[in-house]
């Protein structure tokens, strides 16, 4: 998906080329500048509009976000197309959008396309296994046999690792629909990235990365598209942020930790799994599978892709600005919308990197 250019008035009255057939017409001047006063209206009414595109994993926040922005800043907009992680990638890459946003760190082939990017990490979020299995409310599932699961090789909810999950409960002898992304995704990179560090015969087979060659399942566009298709399907098993579980009151179950612990995906628990994290220097890590007992074991940080050195003068400066209203001001909405903000220390360490973002090799002065 493309960001598309807005009519501009001035192309409809540009003049021929003059020609002995197209001679100068005095009243085109005239026209021309109405054209111009229209259009300097025009943005100014509008104001700046600022382009994005990227990860659906945490799309409701930074819609948000961008709302109350608007808010306190009228003359800025912000136009942010959650087309996947895979998607924001390649427009930010591509330069059709003036940021791009993903929930797995670009690979290093990636940023030799576009080696001046910032990975700005904003919030975590946890990736929740949302189930539709009739009578079942309490579902508990090993890494193992999620993996199995997304193999293709347990195929019935009442199949023997499945019941060894979960004793003293009732299990159907049901078929198990799997619903996966069919587009490149963050969710994707995280979900793989978990069942890759728990089976060795996922990471041979399936491997990790924002788009996957799966081997069962029905595809969704989306985190909306597989709840969605969870949702409206019998037996139906598939992966979402917690976000889009919580808002669609989807059941979603207990994973077993690094630990040996089964953890319900939560604010806290997702927290838990960011605690110890050793954070490199471009921000890039991986949290999934940590370590404590009460680590939610498929967690991870989303990132905000951008420019080190914009040359947009009006909107770099907004950029700049924003990113320090999202890490002070923004954070604080995180929880209220399902996602754990980031830790002190990494938010401190965050808004150091935004003061050395510049606009055509200068610095921004705090707004």
């Amino acid at each position: 998906m493309s960001v598309r250019r807005g009519f501009n008035p001035l192309e409809a009255f540009t003049p021929r080329r003059r020609t002995r057939d197209h001679p100068p017409i005095l009243p085109f001047a005239l026209l021309l500048m109405g054209a111009a006063l229209l259009l300097g209206t025009a943005a100014s009414a509008d104001g700046l509009l600022i382009n994005g595109a990227g990860a659906t994993f945490p799309a409701p926040i930074y819609q948000k976000w961008f709302s109350e922005y608007n808010k306190l800043n009228p003359n800025i907009k912000f136009n942010y197309q959650a087309i996947g992680s895979g998607g924001g990638i390649q427009q930010f890459t591509a330069g059709t959008v003036d940021f791009g946003a993903s929930d797995a760190p670009m690979k290093d082939d990636q940023i030799a396309k576009a080696p001046d990017v910032v990975h700005i990490p904003t919030v975590l979020g946890a990736v929740v296994v949302a189930y539709h299995v009739p009578g079942v409310t309490n579902l508990r599932l090993s890494g193992e046999t999620l993996a199995n699961i997304f193999l293709g090789k347990i195929t019935k909810w009442n199949d023997p690792a499945v019941v060894a999950d979960n004793p003293g409960t009732k299990l159907p002898d049901q078929a198990i629909v799997v619903a996966r992304r069919s587009d490149g995704s963050g969710t994707n990179a995280i979900f793989t990235d978990y069942l890759s560090k728990v089976s060795p015969e996922f990471k041979t087979k399936v491997g990790s990365g924002t788009s996957v060659n799966w081997p069962v399942g029905l595809g969704g566009k989306g985190n909306d598209g597989v709840t969605g298709l969870v949702k409206s399907t019998p037996g139906a098993i598939g992966y979402v942020e917690l976000a889009y579980a919580i808002q669609q009151k989807l059941a979603v179950a207990e994973l077993k930790n690094k630990d040996g612990h089964f953890v319900k995906p939560s604010i806290e628990s997702t927290t838990a799994a960011a605690a110890g994290v050793e954070m490199p220097a471009d921000y890039r890590v991986s949290i999934t599978n940590a370590s404590g007992k009460d680590s939610y074991p498929i967690a991870g940080f989303t990132w905000l892709l951008v420019h080190k050195d914009m040359k947009d003068a009006a909107k770099g400066t907004a950029i700049v600005n924003f990113l320090r209203w999202a890490l002070n001001d923004g954070e604080k909405m995180a929880t209220p919308l399902d996602y754990a903000p980031l830790p002190r220390q990494v938010q401190e360490r965050v808004l150091k990197t935004i003061d050395t973002l510049t606009v055509n090799g200068a610095k921004v002065s705090a707004k």
